[in-house]
């Protein structure tokens, strides 16, 4: 298959992973996929780089209403090593060795009547193969989500992941190739690509894919620190 956008070290496709074969070629899995908590954003004041102001923006990720397509593609992959971003409000992955937390140290509540509002994920880890000394398995980090100066409004998705993060995790992960079945804003593939790795993405969304483009054109680098 033609990829959308090739470099030295990542290969981009356009397309629906669950219908394309070559990212299953690599060597580990670092992915955050649709799994069903049919993400809105609720009283968000930008959305996709636009003011939502007012009004609900429902199924901000395409197949999220379900994870249905996030175990298919797990299914594929088999017992490969993957790091998955998940929400404990959804069964994990089968499976699953370890869980990992990501803090989002500066997330606001938006609108809500609740006492308590979440400023965390769920990351986790299936196979084997990860290296490193032993550290925390929290990961915080402090980057501004919402408003006109957020990482959603600056990279044009809604649910953006910070380089940093990315570049942390990956640095765990077994050698080879990277891959992200659910490319989203692409920070997967900047943060391998930073780090020196080849990468394999493939992203259902055109509008998200040259997103992915654009910001691999541009060099982007990172986007926040890991405390």
């Amino acid at each position: 298959m033609k990829p959308y956008y090739q470099d030295d070290l990542v290969t981009l496709y356009h397309g629906d992973c669950l219908e394309i074969a070559e990212w299953l070629a690599a060597d580990v899995l670092v992915t955050d996929p649709p799994f069903g908590i049919d993400r809105a954003q609720n009283g968000m004041q930008f959305s996709n780089g636009k003011r939502v102001t007012g009004r609900t923006v429902r199924n901000a990720v395409k197949g999220d209403s379900s994870p249905e397509t996030r175990d298919a593609a797990l299914t594929r992959w088999g017992a490969r090593p993957a790091l998955v971003f998940g929400s404990w409000r959804i069964t994990r992955p089968a499976d699953t060795r370890q869980r990992l937390i990501w803090h989002k140290a500066n997330s606001s509540p938006g609108v809500t009547t609740a006492p308590w509002f979440g400023t965390d994920e769920e990351i986790y880890v299936l196979g084997r193969g990860f290296t490193g000394k032993p550290e925390s398995n929290v990961y915080v980090t402090h980057e501004l989500r919402g408003g006109r100066e957020g990482l959603s409004a600056r990279t044009g998705h809604p649910t953006p992941k910070p380089i940093g993060l990315m570049e942390a995790l990956i640095s765990h992960c077994p050698p080879g190739i990277v891959t992200d079945p659910f490319a989203g804003s692409g920070a997967t593939l900047l943060a391998a690509r930073n780090l020196g790795r080849r990468a394999v993405g493939v992203e259902l969304e055109e509008k998200y894919c040259e997103l992915i483009a654009k910001r691999l054109a541009q060099q982007a680098f990172d986007l926040g620190e890991i405390a």
